[in-house]
């Protein structure tokens, strides 16, 4: 068979019919709610508590879309009304993203390390040292570890202020602080990174297995847990102050995803972000260590054993309509997650059309490459002590592992329970696979799987569900900035 012939993928599995049927559903489901508020003011009306399901609905293109149309039935003075009520919301909307971000400001400015200055920059150098060790010795992740440990070097250097703003306007800022408000503070540089995620990822098993995308989503239930737990550990101790944004921000670590990680803590904890960063791109450099026994201790010998069907060859126009398909799906339901979705397919789309290899060959090696040199150093200029060494951080490298590791089993026990379910054997240890980092937690299940079974190969099995957990930390990422 010619797999490079267009071939639509009807008849060979029921996603494309549910990626439908769900867009049907939500646009049903918004129309009925939308339905009696079709003029003026109170087709913006909210109550005085709205709930997380309203502020969703009040998120989605599909509420946009039909918010428009109800405008054509509307003479000039209901036009009128309608729009100073909507400038009104939104005015209300901006105001309190200022006033949180002020509030950030002030917590920044006043936070101090648990060490005095001088003793807390000896022991950053001797962190970023750990971490340009662990990179060279260790090759835990050294593409991002050695520029992060290196930064972290420079941003602790007395006196000089590699990371920080310059005091005097006529002064220049630091070095770092530069690359750090070019691409962190607003989060260009995650986005770039996802752009050649999208470039280097082959979606061909997760459309092969399409139902191994529920494992990718079952991974990200450490998020959610996690924000609950930040949330509870500010209330037990006085040591700790996380309000709902850092909680969000931190709950991101389970989704074992950096660029997410930073994206969000950008724009929800900008505080908090070197240590969220760190821990995050630290849990994924350790995914050969955390995991296995999280595996082992979920699953049988048996279990371990079971040998899966061969997938079916992927069709060019499938490979092609998924990264579209994804990302109009995203646009109407959850136009918060379209950055990181939208550079994800487009990196997709520009590797799987065929015609833009130039641009494609581009974005996966100089392109990509380029914006991780400056997205480590950029987070590395975070670990000042002032801003690292707090009990804050120290409960954030705590909430990490137990996101990660959540996560990790959340989708191993789903992954049995597939397997109880289906017709065809599913191997528990790809649910592992469901957190998002790519493609290491793919060939730790591989791996294991080996260890007990030497006939028992995995790895593309486990990318299904690794490459929908990527899509399902920007998703995940797109509900918080939704709801926060």
């Amino acid at each position: 068979m010619n797999n490079n012939k267009l071939k639509f993928p009807f008849g060979v599995n029921k996603a494309w019919w549910i990626t439908f049927g769900t867009i049907i559903f939500a646009t049903f489901f918004l129309g009925m709610k939308s339905e009696d508020s079709s003029t003026g003011a109170e087709a913006l009306a909210l109550p005085a508590q709205e709930s997380n399901i309203d502020k969703l609905i009040d998120k989605t293109g599909i509420k946009a879309f039909i918010e428009g149309f109800q405008e054509l039935g509307m003479n000039e003075e209901q036009v009128a009304e309608y729009k100073a009520a909507k400038e009104e919301k939104l005015a209300a909307v901006n105001a309190a993203a200022v006033e949180r971000k002020q509030k950030a400001d002030e917590a920044t400015l006043h936070k101090k390390g648990l060490l005095p200055q001088g003793v807390g920059q000896i022991i950053m150098l001797l962190v970023g040292l750990a971490l340009i060790y662990l990179a060279i010795a260790k090759g835990f992740e050294p593409l991002l570890l050695l520029p992060i440990g290196f930064g972290g070097i420079l941003a602790n250097i007395p006196v000089i202020g590699m990371a920080h703003a310059a005091e005097i306007v006529t002064e220049p800022d630091g070095f770092l602080h530069i690359i750090y408000s070019m691409g962190i503070e607003n989060g260009l540089f995650p986005l770039f990174i996802f752009m050649g995620v999208g470039a280097m990822t082959d979606f061909g098993p997760l459309l092969a297995n399409p139902k191994t995308a529920l494992l990718g989503a079952a991974a990200q239930f450490g998020i959610f847990t996690t924000l609950i737990g930040a949330l509870w550990l500010s209330s037990i101790t006085d040591l700790i102050h996380y309000n709902i944004n850092d909680a969000a921000a931190i709950g991101i670590i389970g989704g074992a995803d950096g660029p997410t990680s930073i994206f969000v803590a950008s724009r929800l904890s900008p505080s908090l972000l070197g240590a969220i960063a760190v821990a995050a791109y630290s849990y994924m450099a350790l995914v050969p260590i955390i995991q296995p026994p999280i595996m082992n201790l979920l699953t049988t010998k048996a279990e371990r054993m079971i040998k899966m069907d061969q997938l079916r060859p992927v069709g060019k126009l499938e490979k092609i309509s998924f990264p579209l398909i994804v990302l109009f799906m995203c646009i109407i339901l959850l136009p918060d997650a379209t950055p990181l979705i939208g550079c994800l397919m487009f990196g997709n789309l520009a590797k799987e059309s065929g015609v833009v290899d130039r641009l494609s060959k581009t974005i996966q090696n100089e392109f990509i490459n380029i914006v991780t040199i400056l997205l480590g150093l950029s987070v590395g200029s975070k670990l000042s002590a002032e801003k690292f060494l707090s009990a804050e951080t120290l409960g954030i490298l705590f909430l990490g592992a137990v996101a990660f590791s959540i996560g990790t089993a959340a989708g191993v026990l789903l992954a049995k329970l597939m397997n109880k379910l289906s017709s065809k054997p599913i191997n528990p240890l790809i649910g592992a696979a469901g957190v998002s980092a790519v493609p290491m937690a793919a060939r730790v299940a591989n791996k294991v799987g080996l260890d007990n079974n030497p006939q028992n190969f995995l790895l593309m099995h486990a990318m299904g569900p690794n490459v929908s957990g990527v899509i399902g930390s920007a998703v995940a990422a797109g509900i918080l900035l939704a709801l926060v």
